[in-house]
């Protein structure tokens, strides 16, 4: 039976400093990626964009936008049909072996740690890694203190929940850090207070040095944790920039969220709602800014007929951008 966290249980979050065995020198740069499957199929088409060291740089987009294609490349398990992949003057696609040397990559899928021990699974990487016995091992303590597992370091991993092993996931990927961290939906089924840590524990690698390219499907958390992000979609990059500049066309605009009742269908749009997107039970409808009052008064019909539970107006997000550039629904929790 798994062991489940009591998200409760976990201390306030706190940020310890992240080991800088080899903190990259240049940006991770990637200049004209095209990816093609069996001579027809582009997955990446002339994607290019850079990160740079101390930076956490988001890659957002829906399920087969080519994000994980585009990692695989940086990590050399795939190689390019064109273009180039460079990080500190080194040719990772000419040179596969060594993106692996210089690449951390915590997957989406889980690590499999089901025959060892939680403080084994982060040791042992930290040490093939290269690093040292004692350093690996006071890094790994940091890690079990700050993510609140010590009453699973001596836990098989096949006795743990999906959010505890995804934890001891990031601090095997984390203990001894490649000059690029590449995180692929790091806070899949990981508890609100632990996600806190964990976001502290992602700045933290990129004040150490490291490039981090952060990979997710969740916008909201997206615009608070990253420095830059690209919007990608079938294998193009639809923007790119700070959280702040990819909503400066929607200033004008607001956010209208309602929460409709359970079975209740979509109801009739007013014809001021710019455009919309449902995501269960959630209605998001953007307006234009003077439409403010009228959009109140159609949120509160709703209420009164029965049709929606609650309503909120605010300022756009950077969902509502994502939602513009890529056609998508609202995309707030990770795909299964």
């Amino acid at each position: 039976m798994a062991v489940t966290a009591s998200p409760s249980a976990a201390p306030p979050a706190r940020v310890i400093d992240a080991p800088s065995p080899g903190p990259a020198k240049e940006s991770l740069r990637i200049e004209g990626l095209t990816k093609i499957y069996g001579g027809t199929f582009v997955a990446n088409d002339g994607l290019t964009l850079h990160v740079d060291p101390g930076e956490v740089y988001g890659l957002l987009g829906p399920n087969g936008a080519g994000k994980t294609t585009l990692v695989k490349q940086v990590i050399g398990l795939l190689k390019p049909t064109s273009g180039t992949i460079e990080l500190d003057g080194h040719d990772l696609v000419a040179n596969p072996g060594l993106a692996r040397q210089l690449c951390s990559y915590l997957p989406q899928a889980q690590m499999p740690i089901s025959s060892l021990r939680v403080h084994e699974a982060i040791e042992l990487t930290g040490r093939i890694r290269g690093g040292d016995i004692p350093a690996v091992r006071r890094r790994a303590d940091e890690l079990i203190e700050a993510l609140d597992l010590g009453q699973w370091r001596d836990t098989l991993g096949s006795r743990v929940s999906g959010g505890i092993r995804r934890l001891v996931g990031f601090a095997m990927v984390t203990v001894w850090p490649g000059r690029v961290v590449i995180l692929d939906e790091p806070t899949n089924d990981v508890d609100p207070v632990r996600r806190r840590s964990l976001w502290l524990l992602i700045r933290s690698l990129a004040d150490a040095g490291a490039c981090v390219l952060l990979v997710t499907h969740n916008v909201l958390e997206a615009e608070k944790a990253v420095d830059r992000l690209a919007v990608i979609d079938r294998g193009h990059i639809l923007a790119e920039g700070t959280p702040s500049s990819l909503k400066t066309d929607d200033r004008d605009e607001l956010r209208l969220s309602v929460m409709l009742r359970p079975d209740v269908a979509t109801p009739d749009l007013p014809g001021f709602v710019v455009r919309s997107a449902r995501s269960g039970h959630r209605l998001t409808c953007e307006i234009a800014e003077v439409d403010a009052a009228r959009s109140i008064a159609w949120a509160r019909g709703l209420l009164a007929s029965d049709v929606a539970e609650e309503y909120a107006l605010g300022a756009t997000t950077l969902e509502d951008v994502y939602i513009r550039l890529t056609g998508a629904a609202a995309l707030d929790e990770p795909a299964g």
